[in-house]
């Protein structure tokens, strides 16, 4: 198996990222977990899990009959409390937030409001489920507790367009019929539901099943309002999936059972952008691994596709998610004779796994949810146990649509604006211009090269010399954020009287030599210390006519003959 954490960062509420991978983890004293993760309208990212706290026990002679009891009299000195995380795209901790009440509360969702708050969702160790609305900034709106005479839990938190929210749990069954919250079900639990307004108000409470066992999992609003559920039934020690559709007023319109020889595990299930509907799930094989199942179904319970995703090593996906082109990242835990790693995968349109990448320690490390950014970057939230270590701690890791690691960012935005402000002069001029991904291009007609020639002209001496003498030493004050500026030549596409391999290689040459004519010119007017710095930074390249400038679709050939500077933060 492949370990991999870069760099690993342990960060507390007032330290800042040091590393360039976006893998942070957050330590607390005891235990401290996140099991879900969502970004801000302000592109911060906010994870919600709990961390344990601990005050020493005074002395008590009471004796409990119940651990329900017990565990509650000590939930306040030792137990688990809702904690929700921030942080921006430097990994800079804007909020750490630790909601502490008199019992023990897990959160396991999180939903954005439209003021950019929170939706929480949790529950309590005597049995209760917890719902809390907060601001931006953390502060409470509301605190929700509510559940039936018996045990609930709740899986999700699922957002409605009408900007309530739906409590996907389970609730221990009364096995009494005029409980008025009773559908259907007389088995040891069933699965609960409760719809509750943007403002907090209760629509309805609740509870479907069968004569089994249900555990409610997951759910997820369609296109026309009605709800569709996934939960998982035990019967005589064996488990499968059942699949719910129920109106937004929690009437069922349908209840399937998915029945497998092997026994299944709900996960997740989310909407695809086609208005069909995926579920994940995972199966035990013969030798007691754990291998991934997806099943791909529409609104009138026809399964469209029921696919197996094979793995080496015991795999679990704990949660999915849908890029624009109809591509999937999922990620969960795999696990080999040695440890268990964070698991990423990336998964076609048709189910089939494209890749997937392995991130944790010689421990025990997992992910439990994912979002994908307004970049096409996603992030994770999870827990990573620290070697020789049995305490986990709260764990985010960003990667890239390629499922590498990315890399925490520096804010291109305001190098974008001092560039700006540095050249405000040759802009006006329409000597250059800069674009918002830090390229520099030159504008003026006369410091274009002219065709087949590389060699610099006096007046584009001039005019380099002046522009480093500005960009240069903005650079060097910059450093910390500096990872490269490439000077990159280019060429038109023409070459008379050529063949196009001919052409293509002759252009290639000569594009590399105009980027080395500047790169040279640059380099070579600078003082030692300036030059041993920019070997640590400065690239040429050449890009024949592969990036020619082109004009509503038809090349300026005189435009194409330049060279261009890129900074890379």
């Amino acid at each position: 198996m492949k370990y991999i954490l870069p760099a690993l960062l342990v960060l507390s509420s007032l330290l800042f990222a040091k590393s360039s991978d976006f893998s942070i983890v957050i330590k607390k004293p005891f235990d401290s977990a996140l099991f879900d993760i969502t970004q801000d309208y302000d592109r911060d990212i906010s994870a919600v899990g709990f961390s344990s706290a601990y005050k020493p026990s005074t002395s008590s002679q009471i004796t409990y009959s119940n651990a329900f009891d017990y565990l509650q009299s000590v939930s306040n000195k030792n137990g688990a409390q809702m904690h929700l995380v921030k942080l921006d795209s430097k990994a800079k901790t804007n909020l750490s937030k630790i909601t502490n009440f008199s019992n023990f509360s897990k959160a396991v969702s999180v939903v954005k409001t439209p003021q950019n708050g929170y939706f929480i969702g949790g529950y309590t160790a005597d049995g209760y489920i917890r719902i809390l609305k907060l601001t931006q900034t953390g502060s409470m709106i509301f605190n929700k507790v509510f559940g039936t005479k018996n045990r609930d839990m709740l899986s999700s938190l699922v957002k409605l367009r009408d900007g309530g929210i739906l409590a996907v749990g389970t609730s221990t069954t009364s096995r009494n019929k005029k409980d008025n919250l009773f559908e259907t079900g007389l088995g040891l639990s069933d699965i609960y539901l409760t719809r509750f307004t943007k403002d907090g108000i209760k629509l309805w409470s609740k509870k479907f099943g069968t004569i089994h066992d249900d555990k409610g999992v997951d759910a997820v609003e369609a296109n026309d309002g009605s709800i569709v559920v996934l939960s998982s039934v035990t019967q005589e020690g064996k488990k499968n999936i059942t699949l719910m559709r129920i109106t937004q007023n929690g009437d069922k319109i349908w209840l399937k059972e998915y029945i497998s020889d092997e026994a299944l595990n709900p996960n997740k299930i989310i909407k695809l952008r086609d208005n069909t509907f995926l579920a994940s799930l995972n199966k035990q094989d013969n030798m007691q691994k754990k291998q991934i199942k997806l099943l791909k179904f529409d609104l009138q319970q026809n399964i469209l596709i029921d696919k197996d995703l094979p793995t080496t090593y015991s795999s679990v996906i704990n949660d999915i998610k849908e890029y624009s082109d109809g591509n999937l990242i999922a990620v969960g835990s795999v696990r080999d004779e040695a440890n268990t790693d964070g698991l990423v995968m990336l998964i076609d349109n048709n189910l089939n796994l494209k890749y997937q990448e392995h991130y944790g320690d010689e421990n025990y490390d997992l992910f439990n949810s994912v979002t994908i950014l307004h970049n096409s970057q996603a992030v994770i939230a999870g827990l990573f146990t620290d070697e020789n270590s049995q305490e986990s701690n709260m764990w985010i890791l960003k990667v890239n649509k390629d499922a590498s690691i990315a890399q925490i960012s520096t804010n291109v935005t305001n190098f974008y604006e001092k560039l700006i402000k540095l050249f405000d002069k040759e802009i006006k001029q329409n000597k250059l211009s800069i674009k918002e991904d830090l390229t520099i291009n030159f504008t003026d007609a006369s410091l274009y090269f002219k065709t087949g020639k590389f060699k610099l002209t006096n007046k584009q001496k001039i005019f380099i010399d002046k522009f480093c003498k500005k960009l240069i030493p903005f650079l060097k004050i910059n450093q910390e954020f500096i990872d490269t500026l490439e000077i990159n030549g280019h060429t038109s596409s023409e070459w008379k009287n050529a063949t196009f391999t001919k052409r293509f290689l002759n252009n290639e040459k000569l594009s590399m030599n105009r980027s080395y004519e500047v790169f040279a010119e640059i380099f070579k007017t600078q003082d030692k210390p300036t030059q041993i710095w920019l070997t640590n930074i400065l690239k040429g390249s050449g890009y024949s006519y592969s990036k020619k400038a082109i004009f509503n679709e038809i090349e300026n050939k005189e435009k194409s003959r330049r060279v261009s500077f890129k900074i890379i933060l």
